[in-house]
């Protein structure tokens, strides 16, 4: 009996935990509704933007190692680093600019 009266605990205790979660997302899901399908994309257009982003620097980052491992001397060597950090510094900055862009734009119905 003792072992019913536990599995019965458990059950209620569990069953309340889901109601609670239930009423957080519903939460939630209420509070972001106002933004709508607009700003969902744009949000969408963001994570894409990102993901491109950060997929071309793994590209570069592969190519300077192709590079690097190909150099004959130190002076070679230290150009090659010192073309690829300013080619990321440069590219950094743009996409900065653009997300920033993308995420004021988001916040403004219809741009």
């Amino acid at each position: 009996m003792a072992t019913g009266k536990k599995d019965e605990t458990v059950k209620d205790a569990s069953k309340a935990m889901t109601d609670l979660m239930a009423q957080y997302q519903k939460m939630g899901t209420n509070a972001m509704s106002f933004m709508g399908g607009d700003w969902m994309e744009r949000m969408s257009d963001m994570g894409a933007e990102m993901l491109q982003f950060y997929t071309q620097r793994m590209q570069e980052d592969a190519a300077l190692y192709q590079k690097l491992m190909q150099c004959r001397d130190l002076k070679e060597m230290h150009d090659i680093q010192g073309e690829f950090l300013q080619r990321a510094i440069n590219r950094y900055t743009e996409e900065t600019g653009k997300i920033f862009e993308m995420g004021s734009g988001a916040w403004t119905k219809g741009k």
